[in-house]
């Protein structure tokens, strides 16, 4: 695992989330959230959700390929919940050395990884072009490779019998 792209979500900060406090009521402290913070700590609920199935869409079209897990960074709401606002998976982006075919069919496999969130941030484009650029170039060396199946091979006896003749048996081999 020589190479590893980083998968990360691009969606914008979201301010951390105030509480406004109430006198205390006995020695309890009651707490109050504006209208405002409850809008904030609704956005930091939705862009968890947003995030956690970002990631959850790379892990599962990157099986065999992810090192380690989704890492994701975190804010704490006003109700003490930590949510998830960012994140990111580790694959290897390495070619398979010596082996083109295995390497294209890893190349898809990041292309498709790269590619299987809803919405695939600026840098999963970009490693998805960089995925098709490695499947370009494994297709080439496939094709410069010789495939034993698709040499046709015919022998041409000569009928003579003249051994003094400077045509004796040929092979025309044709790749």
């Amino acid at each position: 695992m020589d190479v590893h792209s980083t998968y990360s979500t691009s969606l914008p900060t979201i301010p951390a989330i105030r509480t406004v406090s109430s006198p205390t009521v006995g020695n309890k402290q009651v707490s109050e959230i504006s209208e405002k913070d409850l809008q904030q700590l609704r956005q930091l609920k939705t862009r968890d959700q947003v995030v956690r199935a970002h990631e959850a869409a790379h892990l599962a079209a990157a099986s065999g390929l992810v090192v380690g897990g989704a890492n994701y960074s975190f804010q704490r709401g006003s109700d003490g919940v930590q949510y998830a606002i960012g994140g990111e998976v580790s694959i290897d982006t390495s070619k398979v050395a010596g082996d083109p075919h295995a390497t294209l069919q890893k190349a898809e496999q990041i292309q498709t990884a790269a590619l299987a969130p809803t919405q695939p941030s600026s840098q999963d484009r970009a490693v998805a072009a960089r995925a098709a650029q490695m499947a370009i170039e494994a297709k080439a060396e496939i094709s410069q490779q010789v495939d034993p199946n698709k040499i046709a091979v015919s022998i041409n006896a000569s009928s003579r019998d003249d051994t003094n003749s400077p045509l004796g048996n040929t092979i025309d081999i044709t790749a």
